[in-house]
């Protein structure tokens, strides 16, 4: 079990495969922690380092108190390639994840040779929305919102033929803190990337599930225009495509590699 420190605030950090190998990031989203990538991870080239953490709040992670910035949230990713010693990583973002490669992409453009961003924005829904998100999860805490949240995450054929899996996923959300969850939120609501995003030169792609509840395709396919990079939409699937498509995303992810090698 591997730790970065930053701030006083301790980081899990999973880091396997090669070191010499191409290190790709992968950056999680609200509510899941870093095994969201485990069906994914199996799937990719065995040569590359694939280096995993889990955002605050979340995971095994420390959970200051709510709330963070996306700011705060870069810096964090940025640490943790720091203290690995790992430049020109491709980072693999899913939802609050791809918020935070986008940031990081702009902030520390020597830490980041290319992206994937999947079912993001650059704008992720209206700061009130989240507001009132966060009020609810102070007051009531994550579970009252878990049935809704695993409406937007899965496609109705997940609900239907993988139940005992759904319960786990809503288990890891259950069992976000309620700090992590609403820091989190406050910093979705506190980003708008859209011209840095914009501005941003480097190899990527888009995808989104197109049956995502969260970051409709749309919102998604419209972040992929403002880099005009390829847009992929994963049929069957909805918020965690990784989770629900992990062939069809392995597929994109290694050959996107293949293109920029």
């Amino acid at each position: 079990m591997k730790t970065v420190i930053r701030d006083n605030i301790v980081l899990h950090v999973r880091d396997d495969g090669p070191r010499d190998g191409v290190p790709v990031l992968f950056a999680n989203s609200l509510g899941t922690d870093l095994r969201v990538w485990d069906a994914l991870c199996a799937l990719l080239p065995a040569d590359l380092r694939l280096i995993r953490y889990d955002k605050r709040g979340h995971g095994l992670s420390d959970a200051p108190s709510a709330p963070y910035s996306m700011e705060e949230l870069v810096a964090d990713a940025a640490s943790v390639l720091d203290q690995l010693a790992v430049t020109q990583a491709v980072v693999v973002g899913l939802s609050i994840g791809g918020m935070i490669a986008q940031g990081l992409a702009h902030a520390r453009p020597d830490l980041v040779r290319a992206m994937v961003l999947m079912d993001t924005a650059a704008r992720i829904g209206p700061a009130e929305m989240w507001r009132d998100r966060i009020r609810a999860v102070q007051e009531n805490g994550i579970a009252p919102l878990a049935d809704a949240v695993m409406a937007r995450w899965f496609a109705p054929a997940f609900h239907r033929d993988k139940p005992a899996e759904l319960a786990l996923w809503r288990n890891m959300l259950c069992r976000t803190t309620r700090d992590g969850y609403a820091g989190c939120c406050a910093a979705i609501a506190g980003a708008d990337l859209t011209d840095t995003t914009r501005a941003l030169d480097l190899p990527a792609i888009v995808m989104a599930g197109a049956e995502d509840g969260a970051t409709p395709p749309d919102l998604v396919q419209a972040t992929a225009a403002l880099m005009d990079a390829p847009f992929h939409l994963i049929g069957g699937a909805g918020h965690l495509p990784c989770v629900e498509a992990p062939e069809q995303v392995a597929a994109l992810i290694t050959a996107f590699l293949k293109e920029i090698a």
